[in-house]
């Protein structure tokens, strides 16, 4: 096989599976053909083709298309990009602001139906005594290990490994590690995604 054949194969296998990647982009940002479509200036039987792999769009629409889902050409052809595996080692440190807290996301960045924050809260450590609140519609709270005092509204609770608590972000609450010796670790799920942008990188 030619050099020329190898990159026409190698450029048709990208493709294949172009559609599919649009998709899944599309779907984790919650929106739909007609969103894309009109934010795009395309219409949604195209957008629909082409996710399908039933169009292949030129340059210029496949960056409209992109561009309206948050994308980069190079994320479409880069493996890590749409990667839904996170190992341990790979996890994305996280900065919420607080004090004796490291936090990591652990879901991938792209993904905006849920988000899920994993955080070490050190003996001490916490959100602080100020209340905030979050823009999403659910909060979910797990805790792994050791005592977290959560505070939602009037209302506070010790959670210990194994209880969880649903309640909405909005609302303003606080956490702080009950334990004075011992780590804390908790879990956070919000659906959907808090804004892009809204955590800070550590690194």
């Amino acid at each position: 096989m030619s050099i020329t054949d190898s990159l026409s194969q190698g450029l048709e296998q990208s493709l294949a599976g172009l559609g599919d990647r649009l998709r899944q982009a599309r779907e984790a940002r919650r929106l739909t053909l007609e969103e894309v479509a009109d934010q795009a200036s395309l219409t949604k039987g195209y957008i629909s083709k082409v996710e399908r792999n039933q169009a292949t769009p030129s340059v210029a629409v496949l960056l409209k298309i992109c561009g309206t889902l948050g994308l980069s050409i190079g994320d479409l052809f880069d493996p890590e990009a749409g990667q839904d595996l996170i190992r341990l080692k790979d996890r994305v440190p996280i900065n919420f602001g607080g004090a004796g807290l490291i936090e990591a996301l652990l879901t991938p960045t792209h993904e905006r139906r849920l988000q899920v924050i994993h955080s070490t809260i050190k003996p001490g450590g916490g959100s602080g005594q100020e209340l905030y609140s979050l823009p999403s519609d659910v909060e979910f709270a797990y805790v792994v290990a050791g005592r977290v005092l959560l505070t939602v509204g009037d209302r506070c609770e010790v959670l210990t490994p194994g209880d969880a608590m649903t309640f909405s972000p909005s609302e303003a609450h606080s956490f702080q590690n009950d334990d004075a010796l011992n780590p804390a670790e908790i879990l956070w799920v919000f659906s959907p995604a808090l804004p892009a942008g809204w955590e800070t990188s550590s690194e």
